[in-house]
C-alpha cells in the first residue's frame, strides 16, 4: 500500500514535470533563435569597432606595422589585418614606404592617409580675408589673404566670402566632396547653432550663416567667433600649447578676449563669455582708436607697424600712444584676471607688432589691479592665428565624426 501510494505520487509528479521541461526548452530554443537572429549585426558591429580602433590607432601614430598596432590595440593579428583591409578599401588607410633597408623580408607598415581629404579655415573680418587649406594631418597646403572695405555690407560680404572660397578651392584644383569641413571665423557673438549676433557686421546679426554657406555644399560647415577660434589656434599651435587656463585677447581695428578654462573653450551659454571688448566703462572699445598713426608711414606699411618703428626709434608721441593703449586695455584683462585666475594671458591680432612695448605696459599696471599678475605672451601666429583655429574646429569635427566609437 505505501509502495502504490509512492508510485502513484511519482507518476502524478511526472505530467507536471514533462510540462517544465517543455516550457524550458521553448524559452531556451527561443533564445537560440534570437541569437541567430541578432548574430549577423552584432558581428557587423564589433568589426566596425575593432576597425574604428584600428583608424584611431594609426590617427594617432603612424606609420605602424601589423604587429605594433595588434600589440597597442589588443585585438588579434587577423582582425588587425581585416580591419586593414577594410579600411584600406575605403580610402583612410595606405601602406606606407619601405625604410631602411634591413635583413630579411620587411614588415608592412601602414599609415592614415592624411591625404584623403581636406578641411577649410577662413577668417573674414572687417578688413581682411585669410582662407588656408590644410590636409587631414593639419598641414598647410595653400593659403591666400585679401584686403576688405570695411564699410562692405553685409549682403556683399557674404557674397565676397562665398566667391572666395569658390575661387580659392578652384586655384587649387580641389574636388568639393573631398571638402569634409569648413570653419569661417567671423567677428560678432556666435551661439552654439552657428548663429550670429553681431554689432560689427550689423546686417548679419541674427543671420544663420553656417547655413547660407553649407547650401549645396558637402561636409560640415561651422562658424564660430573669430576670438573663440584665435585661442584655439594658440592652444594647438602657438603660445599656450601648455596651458590650461588661458585668457586670450584679439587686439587690433577691435579689441575682443576669449578663454579655455582646463584647457577647453569656455564659450558661455549663449556664446559671449569673455566679451568685455563690448562694455564700454572698461574702455576697450575705444582702445583701437589710440593706434592710428599717420606720421613717416612709408609704402604698404600698416598704421601698427609704422607706430612700431617709431616707438622702437623712442619717438615720445608713439611711445605716449602705446601706453594709451595698454591703459585702455589693462582693465578688461584684470577683470578677467581676477574672474578667472589664467596662468597665461596671449596677445594677438594685429596689435602684436607693439608687443616689446606693450607687454610690460601692461603687466605694470595689472600690478595694481590684481591679485596677481599672469604670465603674458605674444601670439607668433600673426595673420593667420584666426585661421588657423578654424581649422582646428574643423579637424575636431571631421576626427569626432570619423573616430566616433560605433559603440556609443
Amino acid at each position: 500500500m505505501q509502495l502504490s501510494s509512492q508510485i502513484s505520487a511519482r507518476d502524478e509528479r511526472r505530467p507536471r514535470n514533462r510540462a517544465v521541461l517543455g516550457l524550458s526548452s521553448y524559452a531556451f530554443w527561443g533564445a537560440e533563435l534570437m541569437r541567430k537572429r541578432t548574430r549577423g549585426h552584432d558581428l557587423a558591429a564589433l568589426r566596425r569597432l575593432n576597425t574604428t580602433v584600428v583608424l584611431r590607432a594609426l590617427h594617432r601614430r603612424s606609420p605602424q606595422t601589423l604587429a605594433e598596432l595588434a600589440a597597442g590595440t589588443g585585438l588579434s593579428r587577423p582582425t588587425v589585418d581585416a580591419a586593414l583591409e577594410e579600411l584600406t578599401a575605403q580610402g583612410w588607410v595606405t601602406e606606407a614606404e619601405a625604410g631602411e633597408r634591413v635583413r630579411g623580408r620587411p614588415a608592412r607598415r601602414f599609415r592614415f592617409r592624411v591625404e584623403a581629404g581636406y578641411v577649410l579655415g577662413a577668417d573674414i573680418g572687417l578688413h581682411k580675408m585669410v582662407l588656408l587649406l590644410t590636409d587631414l594631418g593639419g598641414t598647410v597646403l595653400a593659403a591666400e589673404r585679401a584686403d576688405i572695405d570695411p564699410e562692405l555690407g553685409g549682403g556683399p560680404r557674404l557674397a565676397l566670402l562665398q566667391d572666395g572660397l569658390d575661387a580659392f578651392l578652384d586655384a587649387h584644383t580641389v574636388r568639393r566632396d573631398l571638402v569634409l569641413a569648413r570653419c569661417v571665423g567671423v567677428p560678432g557673438v556666435v551661439d552654439a547653432g552657428g548663429l550670429i549676433t553681431s554689432v560689427v557686421v550689423p546686417e548679419w546679426s541674427g543671420v544663420d550663416l553656417g547655413r547660407l554657406l553649407a547650401d549645396g555644399e558637402s561636409g560640415h560647415t561651422l562658424v564660430e567667433n573669430d576670438v573663440n577660434l584665435a585661442v584655439l589656434a594658440e592652444r594647438w599651435q602657438g603660445a599656450a600649447t601648455l596651458a590650461g587656463d588661458v585668457v586670450c585677447v584679439l587686439t587690433g581695428h577691435r579689441v575682443s578676449c576669449s578663454l579655455t578654462i582646463g584647457g577647453r573653450l569656455h564659450r558661455g551659454g549663449r556664446g559671449g563669455a569673455g566679451e568685455l571688448g563690448l562694455l564700454p566703462l572698461l574702455g576697450m572699445n575705444t582702445a583701437h582708436e589710440t593706434l592710428a598713426w599717420k606720421d613717416g608711414r612709408r609704402a604698404g606699411e600698416s598704421e601698427v607697424a609704422a607706430l612700431a618703428r617709431a616707438a622702437d626709434t623712442a619717438d615720445p608721441r608713439a611711445l605716449d600712444a602705446i601706453a594709451d593703449f595698454a591703459d585702455r586695455l589693462s582693465p578688461g584683462i584684470a577683470a578677467l584676471a581676477l574672474a578667472v585666475d589664467p596662468e597665461l594671458v596671449v596677445l594677438t591680432g594685429g596689435a602684436t607688432p607693439l608687443g616689446t612695448h606693450l607687454v610690460p605696459l601692461i603687466e605694470e599696471r595689472l600690478r595694481s589691479l590684481t591679485l596677481h599678475v599672469p604670465r603674458i605672451a605674444l601670439s607668433e601666429l600673426g595673420e593667420r592665428g584666426v585661421a588657423l583655429g578654424a581649422v582646428r574646429k574643423a579637424l575636431d569635427r571631421v576626427e569626432e565624426e570619423l573616430l566616433a566609437d560605433p559603440a556609443g
